[in-house]
């Protein structure tokens, strides 16, 4: 199991920020749909550590990202409603009925639901409140979608390369 502090929670959060913007905002698949990996943060983190550690990380996380985006805490909003809603998430994703979470005993289906879901909520949270007009919804939409899914590869190779169901 890994070894976790604030220490290297905020580590986490400088180099995902750094590779979101520097890395992942340079990226534009079809010229207008950019990967979305600083989530990563929210969806591994360990469940049995302190919720409020957490919050305050994840909002910090989204307050970075807005800081250089200039969204005016619209990603900073998102990522703490997910990380807030996260243990719902997961819930709703598997079959656990109990207090103890664990990537290990999830199915790759549950683990697909869940990185899913997480990854859908937050888009729509983003994309809704930052692009949202009644003349462009099926445009929005569609750009939910297509990122989520392009974020959800991302992740999913994140997630091999480091064993995630393993070790968490």
């Amino acid at each position: 199991m890994i070894s976790r502090n604030l220490f290297t929670d905020f580590l986490s959060i400088a180099v995902l920020v750094t590779l979101q913007i520097f890395l992942f905002n340079r990226i534009d698949i079809a010229g207008k749909y950019t990967p979305v990996i600083y989530i990563i943060f929210v969806l591994f983190y360990p469940f049995y550590r302190n919720l409020y550690i957490f919050l305050s990380a994840s909002f910090i996380l989204g307050l970075s990202i807005d800081a250089f985006l200039g969204t005016w805490g619209i990603n900073a909003f998102a990522t703490t409603l997910i990380a807030y809603f996260r243990t719902i998430i997961f819930k709703t994703s598997t079959e656990v009925s109990s207090d103890v979470f664990s990537f290990h005993n999830l199915q790759w289906s549950q683990f697909l639901f869940y990185i899913f879901s997480s990854i859908f909520v937050h888009q729509l949270l983003v994309q809704s409140i930052e692009f949202f007009k009644f003349d462009r919804f099926f445009e929005v939409i569609l750009n939910i979608l297509v990122t989520s899914v392009i974020s959800i590869i991302f992740v999913l190779l994140y997630s091999l390369a480091f064993k995630i169901k393993e070790k968490v």
